[in-house]
């Protein structure tokens, strides 16, 4: 059975993502961990508020997660019929990543699910980074992003961008091998070339890549690095319209390292579809 995260803050954009992992998810047998974490901002409450008064506002607070939780809980019950699914509901005092990173050492869930604004020029400050800060700090774990207004109905075409500099685990692909097979997706394995030709350690990477990816369809893609990584992965998305993109994580990355720029960081603000971030 999948154990599965879903971060929410009871926005649209956490309903969404909801949505999405239920979609996804389809008839397999799931228990999906509905967590809300709450953090007061310190700075506000302080001041002259004497200790009761403080423990009195950590008991609101905590009062109206578990209450906005029990409506969630209640409106799935009611509304969202597959009897392989269920659900469980968690109200944590602390911060978002520090929730996450605990109860994943506690359960140990095979993904967390978030929604995610996006964002534009200056706005990157604050809008999706729960998100990005998730994906930065859990590291073992698949992190699906789904953007706010993105309306998931299926999975036919999954891009998966690499440079080949690294050797895949075979088990790294497991789950975008479990999701393509589920709904029988087309597998674009996407390179943004800068014109050079693969050396051989790239040639035996893209060798092992493809013998892991045997059996299904697949379409190896070469793109022009005109501007960035991020860029030119954008516009293949679009242009084939993906419905999900697949981002191996590793350390220090050639991806990083050609252009300097933090891919899954700016992807993750500037995708219009979902984006798989997977732990190598």
């Amino acid at each position: 059975m999948q154990k599965i995260l879903l971060p929410t803050d009871f926005s649209d954009d956490a309903w969404n993502a909801i949505f999405t992992a239920l979609k996804i998810s389809g008839k397999e047998e799931c228990t999906f961990y509905l967590l809300h974490a709450y953090e007061p901002n310190l700075l506000n409450i302080l001041g002259d508020k004497s200790e009761q008064r403080l423990a009195a506002i950590y008991d609101s607070l905590s009062q109206e997660s578990q209450m906005k939780l029990n409506e969630t809980l209640d409106y799935l019950n009611k509304n969202h019929q597959n009897p392989k699914h269920g659900f469980k509901t968690i109200s944590r005092r602390d911060g978002l990543v520090n929730a996450v990173k605990d109860l994943q050492k506690d359960i140990g869930f095979d993904l967390v699910v978030m929604g995610t604004k996006g964002a534009t020029g200056a706005k990157e400050v604050f809008l999706g980074s729960n998100t990005v800060k998730v994906i930065k700090n859990l590291r073992r774990c698949p992190i699906l992003a789904v953007p706010g207004d993105y309306n998931f109905q299926v999975l036919q075409q999954i891009v998966l961008p690499t440079d080949y500099t690294h050797s895949i685990q075979g088990s790294a692909l497991d789950l975008p091998k479990k999701l393509a097979k589920k709904w029988n997706a087309l597998i674009y394995v996407l390179y943004a070339s800068s014109g050079q030709d693969l050396n051989k350690e790239q040639q035996t990477n893209q060798k092992q890549l493809e013998t892991i990816l045997e059996g299904f369809r697949l379409n190896l893609q070469e793109v022009a690095l005109k501007a960035d990584v991020s860029d030119a992965i954008e516009s293949f998305v679009e242009e084939i319209r993906a419905d999900l993109i697949v981002l191996v994580r590793h350390e220090h990355s050639f991806l990083e390292k050609l252009t300097r720029e933090a891919v899954i960081k700016k992807i993750a603000f500037k995708s219009e579809v979902p984006l798989l971030v997977i732990p190598d």
